[in-house]
């Protein structure tokens, strides 16, 4: 199957998810909610949505493999792998704050082909084909030329995984350069604002692959900078992230290099 095919039936499955996940989320003293770390927490929706994908995934896709936040992975035999994140940015999810998304990823010989983030309360949906661009609802993305760090904002993360110390160091560091920073407790929506134009970049000291992995092809697809990875590597451990518009790319990579180490 062509990766445009892929990608079509990857958004279609996308979107109907979002809608399943915006019913849990206009209805909030309904959800049940469970701790699985300081700062992380899994709903009934994420648990829902995710096996929802899984279903429709396996009904379009049934010999590739699927790799989610919330389930084990199941194993496929076509060597191509869907990464998914039922809703990423529960913390905003169960807290009615307007910023999540689901995100898909397809992952082929170490390196993903197919991005798919879809923003249900703005009915947005970002989508990456590798080698054909990307798109923010069918119109192609281009991120920004000609800027600096002191022209924009810079999304940054924090993972519960790794010290403080280092996003300290990061936060530091952009305003010393004259520049502002958004959290917005969700990092693929964040990634999806960079392939936009709307934020001039993002650091993140360690993300995992259903966060970032379609991000960063939506970034490289609308021209932006992006840190070569392994995708397999990256759903086995997950990494750090650095992207951004081409005038602040290196800039970040050696903000992060000094705040994480190199």
């Amino acid at each position: 199957m062509l990766l445009e095919d892929k990608a079509r039936i990857g958004e279609q499955i996308a979107r109907q998810a979002g809608g399943t996940a915006l019913a849990f989320f206009r209805r909030p003293d309904a959800l049940r909610i469970d701790r699985k770390g300081h700062q992380d927490f899994v709903s009934q929706a994420d648990r829902e949505v995710e096996l929802e994908v899984r279903a429709e995934l396996a009904r379009a896709f049934p010999d590739d493999s699927i790799v989610g936040e919330e389930g084990d992975p199941d194993k496929g035999s076509s060597g191509f792998t869907w990464v998914i994140d039922p809703i990423d940015g529960t913390t905003n999810f169960i807290n009615a704050i307007p910023a999540w998304t689901v995100v898909l990823a397809g992952v082929r010989d170490r390196r993903t082909e197919v991005g798919i983030i879809h923003d249900p309360i703005h009915d947005e949906t970002y989508v990456a084909i590798r080698g054909a661009g990307a798109t923010l609802n069918g119109v192609p993305l281009r991120v920004p030329t000609g800027l600096g760090l002191a022209d924009g904002t810079t999304g940054i993360g924090f993972s519960n995984r790794v010290a403080t110390t280092g996003a300290m160091k990061l936060m530091g560091a952009i305003f010393d350069r004259g520049g502002i920073f958004l959290r917005n407790a969700s990092g693929a929506l964040s990634l999806a604002y960079v392939a936009a134009g709307r934020l001039l970049g993002y650091v993140e000291e360690h993300m995992n692959a259903w966060d970032c992995l379609a991000g960063q092809l939506l970034i490289e697809e609308a021209g932006g900078g992006v840190e070569v990875q392994d995708a397999d590597d990256m759903i086995a451990r997950g990494g750090r992230v650095v992207v951004g518009a081409p005038g602040v790319f290196e800039d970040l990579v050696s903000i992060a290099d000094d705040a994480f180490g190199a």
